[in-house]
């Protein structure tokens, strides 16, 4: 049975560079690098406004999503950067959502 796109390839028209992050260290201590990544996504921002004890902060986030598995060789995606609109944000979750038979229907990465 063939299921249905949740995030159909013509919505995705966001330019993102994405780069993987896979368990582990390098031997220099930084992260291992397991994709660089050039793609189109559907991108949605929001922002979060938080009192602490000296004034307002602003952090903004968004969601990024596509169509399909992005990488197929990481199981699961936990880290990384994105770059989008010319600014640098971190992948704070990476979520591969699975049809019932363990297909991936799209991924999707919130950014902070």
């Amino acid at each position: 049975m063939k299921y249905p796109c949740l995030v159909p390839k013509q919505l995705c028209r966001t330019d993102i560079h994405v780069v993987l992050h896979q368990e582990g260290l390098s031997e220099s201590g930084g992260p291992l690098v397991a994709a660089e990544l050039d793609l189109k996504c559907n991108y949605q921002d929001s922002a979060k406004m938080t009192m602490d004890t000296d004034q307002k902060l602003v952090r903004l986030s968004g969601i990024a999503m596509f169509p399909g598995d992005i990488c197929p060789e990481l199981p699961v995606i936990s880290s990384g950067t994105a770059t989008i609109y010319g600014a640098e944000r971190t992948i704070m979750q990476g979520i591969k959502a699975r049809n019932p038979d363990g297909t991936v229907n799209y991924t999707e990465l919130r950014l902070v």
